[in-house]
């Protein structure tokens, strides 16, 4: 399979909440932990589950870094 995005993320599921229309799944990459939204027809036809290994995609128009300080 070829993907135009370049920021891929491989990790492994640790969290899948499902509700009637939306499904948050947690992906532990690395030391650090991305939260997505999705559909929960797309986490069923996934199949998606703790434990399974997953890549994050991330296609962006902006992306927003935290300092001490603040927002930069």
């Amino acid at each position: 399979m070829k993907m135009s995005a370049r920021n891929r993320l491989p990790g492994t599921i640790t969290e899948v909440v499902k509700g009637e229309a939306a499904a948050k799944v947690t992906l532990q990459v690395g030391d650090n932990h991305m939260v997505a939204l999705i559909t929960r027809e797309s986490a069923d036809e996934l199949g998606l589950e703790v434990g399974k290994q997953a890549t994050a995609l991330v296609k962006a128009t902006d992306v927003m870094i935290l300092t001490d300080e603040g927002v930069a």
